[in-house]
């Protein structure tokens, strides 16, 4: 199995949909990880393992699994030796909880599911450390009960704290005190009890300034009369502190002695949130345990596609007994390539452990390997054309197939020309065929038809088509090839009787009718009628676009016999067709009248040294009698 046989075949659609029903991220876990086993042992255990869960659930209707979560993260924690909080601990105390009634339930349903049940022997029970955490830990909090030094310890903050209250309250009620307060209330500010006091009386007002309100307006101050009080109760905060430290500490460590059980009840609880999600998919869907075999046998009896809903029609298969290679044709759009989806998917899925919709005699066979080539693989990365991706992908898996692999093709051969792809796909068939590969294919080619119905181990089949009203019936029909439906679409559409059999007789016989035709009942044209004729009409100086470039130039020689215009492009001189170049400003419209259009074929150099020439610089003079001299020495 590969990634694009999963992807093209909608298997990962498939086990999102079953994870839908996972009760924890834990089965979660595990489906994300579930891959199709090529191991028959492994494939009947996981098939009876939802057949067993199903039964519970046809049984009882529901599972108790209240309580579970992902506590997978938290346990991580406590490896590495991190105190847990009072939430976390309370998580793993529900979790716990959770795994003792699941035991529970699972051993007493032995008769449904003796599988399953047997899995729950692995599970350990904790009531006891539950005990000790749901003691401890109340509304995620520490709780005062949890030992003598915190109760005493929360007993002396709370009449301390009154004391504080009580003397701040005298303060509030002093009627010398009034003119300096400016709200007539407590308030805690960093854990210390203060009064609202005017900023213009702070220091009438004996006490710490603890906080100043954002306007400046009112500073919250700690009256002196209770700063020793403050301060005896931050050290008892701190010592309560340090004691719920020390209960989590406790609790922590009483989890991390038992942390190799935990760890197995969350496996086991992950393996039945994983399975029971199977059999509430498989209860939806009301799916059924296939037969299994090991021999590349597959019979489908009214089976449909696990992703389609609705008025699905049922599909009647087989494959593996009589022949090896089934070819299937018919009409585009006609249901072929659903039909090769829905074989490869219910095999994926069987081998997955999933239940499927189908009827009794079904058989699913447990492969090595599962391909396809399915679609258009074209990618721009690798800017391979339709038919060369198809190839690549079929040559990657003519390396990894083996004598137990089922391969799924879809218009083999197709996207080159005919006559090569139809020989071409006939030879890569064969050679699947001789390394021992099952091998389902559509197509069009009718040369692989005939070479299909001339096969003693290749059988022909074809989708159903109604022929009156033009319209697919997705129904597979083995034993007989279809074709494209093009002679019928064709006689519907009025075409000729004679062009029909004409086409019909070139199908079955290859006789063409190549005779001339009469020149007297043709009408000729004349040459000069059949050429057309444009008028290209760029001048000197023209500015025009060089089609092949996306760039500009500037037109030097007008069109010769050839239709081929000289541009000045880049520095040089280019010959173009007029075909691939188009005006953008002509030079009437680029240039005054009686302008020197060959000075813009000269570059600025040659054009200051000409000019320097005719008015006699004998600077240019020198210049020149020197290139001379080089020139000749050279």
């Amino acid at each position: 199995m590969n990634h694009t046989t999963f992807e093209k075949l909608q298997y990962n659609e498939l086990k999102e949909i079953v994870k839908s029903y996972c009760v924890s991220g834990l089965g979660k876990q595990l489906l994300d990880k579930l891959t199709p086993s090529p191991i028959m042992t492994v494939v009947k255990n996981r098939l009876n393992e939802t057949t067993e869960a199903r039964a519970i659930l046809d049984a009882e209707g529901h599972v108790p699994f209240l309580g579970i979560s992902n506590i997978d993260n938290t346990i991580k924690k406590l490896e590495k030796g991190i105190i847990l909080d009072p939430s976390e601990l309370v998580s793993i105390s529900d979790f716990l909880r959770g795994c003792r009634k699941i035991k529970k339930f699972m051993l007493e349903k032995e008769f449904f599911a003796p599988v399953l049940a047997s899995y729950a022997n692995s599970m350990a029970e904790f009531k006891s450390v539950e005990e000790e955490i749901n003691f401890a830990i109340k509304a995620n909090r520490v709780d005062s009960a949890a030992s003598r030094d915190l109760k005493r310890i929360r007993n002396h903050i709370e009449t301390t704290e009154e004391k504080i209250k009580d003397r701040l309250v005298k303060f509030l009620n002093n009627s010398a005190n009034k003119t300096y307060i400016q709200e007539f209330f407590i308030s805690k500010k960093d854990d210390r009890y203060t009064i609202p006091i005017k900023a213009s009386y702070k220091n009438h007002v004996q006490g710490t300034i603890v906080e100043i309100s954002s306007k400046g307006a009112t500073v919250f101050m700690e009256p002196s009369t209770v700063a020793k009080l403050n301060v005896e109760l931050a050290t008892l905060k701190a010592e309560e502190a340090v004691e719920e430290y020390q209960i989590l500490a406790t609790l922590s460590g009483l989890l991390l002695e038992n942390i190799r059980e935990i760890n197995i009840n969350m496996e086991s609880i992950s393996q039945y949130d994983m399975v029971f999600a199977k059999a509430k998919f498989s209860k939806h869907i009301g799916g059924v345990e296939p037969g299994l075999n090991d021999v590349g046998y597959i019979k489908l009896v009214n089976c449909t596609h696990p992703l389609l809903t609705g008025n699905a029609v049922a599909l009647h298969f087989e494959i593996g007994k009589d022949y090896r290679s089934l070819i299937i044709t018919g009409p585009n759009a006609g249901g072929k390539t659903v039909v090769l989806k829905t074989i490869g998917l219910l095999t994926l899925a069987t081998m997955s452990g999933f239940h499927i919709v189908a009827d009794k005699g079904t058989e699913i066979a447990v492969f090595d390997h599962i391909f396809v080539d399915i679609g258009d693989n074209q990618s721009i990365e690798n800017a391979l054309s339709t038919f060369s991706s198809h190839m690549k992908n079929l040559s990657d898996i003519m390396r990894a197939s083996n004598n137990n692999t089922l391969l799924l093709f879809d218009e083999i051969g197709s996207g080159t020309e005919p006559n090569e792809g139809a020989a071409l796909a006939i030879s890569i068939l064969e050679e699947f065929y001789h390394m021992g590969c099952m091998i389902v294919a559509t197509t069009h080619y009718g040369e692989i038809k005939r070479f299909s119905e001339m096969h003693s181990d290749f059988m022909n089949a074809a989708m159903r088509f109604n022929s009156e009203t033009l319209e697919p019936l997705y129904q597979l029909v083995i034993g007989t090839s279809g074709d494209s439906n093009a002679l019928w679409i064709s006689k519907k559409m009025n075409i000729r009787e004679s062009v029909l059999q004409r086409a019909k007789d070139y199908i079955d016989n290859k006789d063409y009718f190549l005779e001339r035709v009469d020149d007297s009942k043709i009408r000729k044209p004349k040459f000069e009628q059949a050429r057309a004729k444009v008028k290209y009409d760029f001048k000197k100086g023209d500015r025009v676009k060089l089609l092949d470039h996306a760039d500009v130039g500037i037109v030097y020689q007008e069109m010769d016999n050839f239709y081929n215009v000289v541009v000045f492009y880049e520095g040089e001189f280019v010959k173009v067709n007029v075909k691939r170049l188009s005006l953008e400003l002509p030079a009437t419209e680029l240039y005054p009248e009686g302008y020197d259009l060959e000075t813009l074929f000269v570059d600025y150099k040659e054009r200051k040294l000409q000019h320097d020439i005719e008015r006699g610089s004998k600077k240019a003079l020198r210049n020149i009698q020197k290139e001379m001299k080089k020139n000749k020495s050279s």
